[in-house]
């Protein structure tokens, strides 16, 4: 199926392409645009929001990403109805979020431990919250059956209908946990950690089909996740929060190739750092200019930021920064060297190709090619 055609579901089997967006069962003609206004909240003294503002536009995939403590969770929380912000406003299309009840918000919600029913069958589960509507708004049993009959297609395990969830993988139970918060048809999908308790591989695997579910039922989706890789492969746009507070909002291509602080180049990817002086355009190490341009950074101290594959050996080069190194490990396809470079022994990291035949102990002498740097908001001694 090409992910750029519309498919609205017509019955069990059949998708029929719709006016140019992505539909199938479980999805929403007019996806929900979110506005959060400078939400704040605190925990008796403690904040853990500090006026996070955000727009998360009609069928987009959000990241929630940041290390523990950032606010993430917290924030899906608000916007699931599951806490209340002690300042600032959430707006769903234009309405207040704030004072619609969790039901109203039509909400779905995932979880990291799935919360499945142990005594109901898959398909009992997909169901559930189907079948626990008020009678007015309760499709019927037929309705639920197709329903369900579809989304066990759509998340591929229609012959495991009639399995327990302790009959099922991880990954499997995990799908059981989707296809359950698309049955009630929700406007926003909330995801925290979903595939936190899973292991590596079939967390691989199942982002790439959670990708696919979403450009097919085009929700609005918003995920909470610390995985940087997971973030970057699965988003349209990446939310870094850290302390309370959003350092960056953008493209996975944009958080990684252009972070606008130290904090987000060192929480997205790997990296090393040195600290430097800035010098009239030119960037010191040691007392010794490096052949890098610094043109428009300001005189003082700075860190320079590079990544492991980002560094190249060059030992005939004016400047290039020199070094003993202290340590080499096998890294895929290639050899990562720990490196302990400068007159104090800055460690840092590069990666060289596998045919490298260094040794401990072994001067050596890098560059980097690509690297960002930062003016220290620190005043000089």
């Amino acid at each position: 199926m090409d992910a750029r055609v519309d498919y609205s579901m017509k019955d069990a089997g059949t998708l029929e392409p719709v006016r140019g967006r992505v539909r199938a069962e479980g999805g929403w003609e007019n996806p929900m645009h979110v506005t959060v206004e400078n939400v704040v909240r605190t925990f008796g003294l403690t904040p853990a929001l500090h006026g996070v503002s955000l727009d998360i536009y009609p069928g987009e995939l959000v990241a929630l990403l940041g290390p523990s403590g950032s606010g993430k969770t917290t924030l899906l929380r608000i916007l699931a109805g599951l806490d209340i912000p002690t300042s600032g406003r959430v707006l769903f299309d234009q309405d207040d979020a704030l004072k619609l009840t969790v039901q109203e918000r039509h909400v779905g919600l995932v979880f990291q431990n799935y919360a499945l029913f142990r005594h109901m069958t898959v398909a009992q589960n997909i169901g559930f919250g189907l079948r626990v509507r008020p009678r007015s708004r309760r499709p019927s049993r037929k309705e639920i059956a197709r329903r369900v009959g579809a989304l066990l297609e759509l998340v591929q395990l229609s012959r495991l209908e009639k399995r327990y969830p302790s009959q099922l993988s991880g990954g499997q139970r995990q799908r059981v946990a989707f296809a359950r918060a698309l049955a009630i048809e929700p406007r926003l999908l909330l995801l925290d950690e979903p595939f936190g308790a899973l292991d590596a591989q079939v967390r691989r695997d199942l982002r790439r089909w959670l990708r696919e579910i979403h450009d097919k039922t085009g929700h609005t989706t918003v995920f909470v996740t610390h995985d940087q890789e997971e973030a970057l492969e699965l988003a349209d746009r990446v939310v870094v929060l850290s302390h309370g507070r959003i350092e960056q909002i953008g493209t996975p291509d944009e958080i990684y190739d252009a972070p606008n602080s130290p904090f987000v180049f060192s929480f997205i990817g790997e990296s090393s750092e040195l600290p430097v002086r800035v010098e009239r355009g030119n960037i010191v190490l040691d007392e010794v200019p490096l052949p890098l341009a610094a043109k428009g950074y300001p005189d003082g101290p700075a860190r320079l930021f590079f990544r492991p594959q980002d560094v190249e050996l060059d030992s005939g080069a004016p400047g290039a920064i020199p070094g003993t190194i202290a340590a080499i490990r096998r890294h895929g396809g290639a050899r990562r060297i720990d490196v302990e470079a400068g007159l104090d022994g800055h460690r840092i990291e590069i990666e060289l190709p596998s045919q490298f035949e260094g040794s401990v102990g072994q001067g050596i002498a890098v560059l980097p090619r690509r690297w960002r740097l930062y003016p220290d908001a620190a005043p000089e001694a």
